[in-house]
């Protein structure tokens, strides 16, 4: 495996800055991105000195193998400034070990640790004046890898892009979601790649999700391919369901995306002696708590979102509303989560890293 130190990338500055033209208090989620980006080539089997350089367009052959077979991937991470000026990363080495398991499902070769690493805190502190502090402000960070060798046989490309580019970011969703259990559409299948956090995943989720919009609801929960009898991802999140004070999700397998949220939260809960409880959840047991009053909440949390509080869902033409409850756990385990990743609370799981 290659190797390369931050002094070894190169850095060409912007000549100026966009961030005077931001007004940071009213921010559509991705469509603004910092002065810098991080590139990096894999030719002739290796790959080549990254660099970074002002953000601008990029030329790529039309038969580039990502236009044709799909062959890209991609990793959602966030900076966060605390009241001293630092800024933190929140566990980064689970985005770069994920970026690498959903490459190799897709046939891209590993992008080295080092090259990860230094070339994203070499980025950072480059654009740091773009994390701004405060509660709910970060820069949100886009790793990605696309094939980029100019064929249209297919088969595996032999040249990649690897690229990190950022965005500054407030809250993804403003209140809570409406959402609606999947009947006929399916998010992914056994043997898949659900796990994988690949384009094609998520352009696949568009329709059914516009239908869902035409109905009112912002969000289609997905249930398994086979049956449609168990839940398993909530949009682009994972999904959580408190019946009564258990919190529940279903486990992660080749269908479901290993979510680093996810993974906080079950540990959250486990630090504050909440019962959790990792098991497929149908759609049956779900809609019979809600009859019987015993469904407290429903949220989903991923990166961009954190948590997502659900208000209602429907299902086979019923709908139901969920109850408005003082201190429910998304709110708790998102203001743990907050703290945690602004250093305003303690690090029991040492989760932070700061960049330097």
């Amino acid at each position: 495996m290659s190797s390369i130190s931050s002094k070894e990338i190169q850095i060409e500055r912007a000549k100026t800055t966009k961030i005077d033209q931001v007004d940071f208090n009213n921010i559509d989620f991705g469509r603004i991105f910092t002065d810098h980006m991080f590139v990096c080539d894999f030719k002739d089997g290796k790959w080549q000195t990254p660099k970074i350089m002002p953000y601008q367009p990029m030329t790529i052959d039309p038969s580039a193998r990502v236009f044709h077979y799909g062959q890209a991937v991609f990793e959602g991470m966030k900076a966060y400034k605390d009241e001293a000026g630092k800024v933190w990363l929140f566990r980064p080495e689970e985005n770069h070990a994920r970026i690498n398991k959903s490459a190799a499902r897709l046939a891209i070769p590993e992008f080295p640790k080092d090259y990860f690493f230094n070339g994203l805190h070499t980025l950072l502190n480059l654009d740091k004046d773009w994390v701004k502090p405060g509660m709910g402000n970060s820069l949100y960070i886009r790793p990605f890898v696309i094939a980029t060798e100019p064929a249209i046989s297919a088969s595996p490309a032999s040249e990649y892009r690897f690229m990190i580019i950022c965005s500054p970011a407030k809250a993804y969703y403003s209140g809570k979601v409406r959402v609606l259990f999947a009947e006929k559409f399916s998010r992914s299948a056994d043997g898949g790649v659900g796990f994988a956090k690949a384009a094609g995943n998520y352009a696949a989720q568009f329709h059914p999700t516009n239908l869902a919009k035409e109905q009112g609801y912002q969000q289609v929960v997905w249930t398994d391919a086979n049956t449609h009898e168990y839940l398993e991802e909530a949009g682009t999140m994972n999904v959580f369901f408190r019946v009564n004070d258990t919190l529940i999700t279903a486990p992660t397998n080749d269908r479901i995306l290993d979510g680093i949220t996810r993974k906080s939260i079950i540990q959250l809960a486990k630090d504050n002696h909440i019962d959790v409880e990792v098991r497929r959840v149908s759609v049956k047991e779900i809609k019979d708590a809600a009859r019987n009053g015993s469904l407290k909440e429903i949220f989903g949390a991923g990166t961009a979102a954190v948590i997502s509080p659900i208000s209602a869902f429907e299902h086979a033409e019923e709908v139901f509303e969920l109850p408005n409850i003082e201190d429910s756990f998304a709110s708790i385990f998102k203001e743990k989560l907050l703290n945690i990743q602004h250093n305003l609370s303690e690090d029991l799981h040492n989760w932070r890293q700061e960049v330097k």
